[in-house]
């Protein structure tokens, strides 16, 4: 019996020994590094993209969009060589970043107190506002959210995560106006079919959707009115794991590289954007935006 005992234990100082080995092996490894150190010895970082052009789409096999290019600019500065980009479904993002399937997310995706609390966001990459699309001649005459407040017959298609829901809650539409649809080809076909008179979304999403579907039964509303509420205009970044700061320290700092020597407007105008209206001003924060300061 103490020969058994005296073995069992010899066994257990054999594997916490190696164990320890194996600790200090990783240390100067990936494994015990930080966050960046992993990514830029991988030369890899996941990024998540939902699927809106113009921010993030896929354009003859190859990731294009204005998100897809600040993220590859940030990244190359930061010595991480390769952004193995995977589109997905808006409202997928947050969860897929909970989950550990990327290391990032980013799609012009609007900084918000409520999502503040959820993820860490960088700081703001760019401001756009928002949009409606209805049936060709606009026969509701829908040119606000107040609009369709107004006549509870009109029934609304948004996608599903989007902040527009929000925001038309906020202005007044009903819950049950409100069609919740997975993403912008599903809105256009409920406006089309008469399920939904009308479908918003941001505003430079929707437009270049509409122009990529070349569907002359819906129309782009060109004098829609922008709701003064708490949101609008919204301030895109990409968003981190709440226990990531260094790498989004780290992400900030090449970002404000690129907004100071002007490389954004650079690397956005190409996918229609304008440094006129679509460039964040100075003053504006991940702070203050989650704090509400700037509405």
């Amino acid at each position: 019996m103490k020969k058994s005992a005296i073995g069992v234990l010899a066994v257990m100082l054999l594997v916490l020994l190696a164990a320890c080995g194996n600790g200090d092996s990783d240390s100067s490894g990936s494994k015990d590094g930080s966050k960046l150190d992993n990514l830029k010895e991988k030369g890899v970082v996941k990024v998540g993209f939902a699927n809106e052009k113009p921010y993030a789409y896929e354009e003859d096999g190859e990731l294009q969009g204005a998100a897809v290019a600040i993220a590859k600019a940030v990244f190359e500065n930061l010595g991480v060589a390769e952004v193995d980009g995977q589109l997905s479904d808006f409202g997928q993002l947050i969860p897929g970043l909970g989950a550990g399937k990327y290391d990032v997310i980013t799609a012009g995706m609007a900084i918000t107190p409520d999502r503040c609390s959820s993820v860490s966001f960088g700081e703001p990459e760019i401001k756009y506002g928002e949009g409606l699309i209805v049936e060709t001649g606009n026969p509701m005459n829908l040119k606000s959210y107040k609009d369709i407040a107004a006549n509870p017959d009109v029934k609304v298609a948004v996608m599903s995560g989007a902040t527009e829901k929000d925001f038309m809650i906020r202005e007044g539409i009903a819950e049950d106006q409100i069609m919740m649809v997975p993403d912008i080809p599903a809105s256009f076909s409920a406006v089309e079919s008469g399920r939904a008179a009308v479908t918003t979304g941001t505003e430079m999403t929707i437009k270049m959707a509409l122009e990529s579907a070349n569907n002359e039964k819906l129309e782009f509303v060109t004098d829609f009115e922008q709701p003064d509420i708490e949101g609008v205009p919204s301030f895109g970044a990409a968003a981190f794991s709440n226990d990531d700061d260094e790498l989004r320290e780290a992400y900030n700092e090449e970002l404000q590289k690129l907004k100071d020597n002007g490389e954004i407007a650079a690397l956005i105008e190409p996918f229609g954007f304008t440094e006129e209206m679509n460039i964040v001003e100075d003053d504006i924060t991940t702070e203050s935006v989650c704090n509400g300061d700037n509405y």
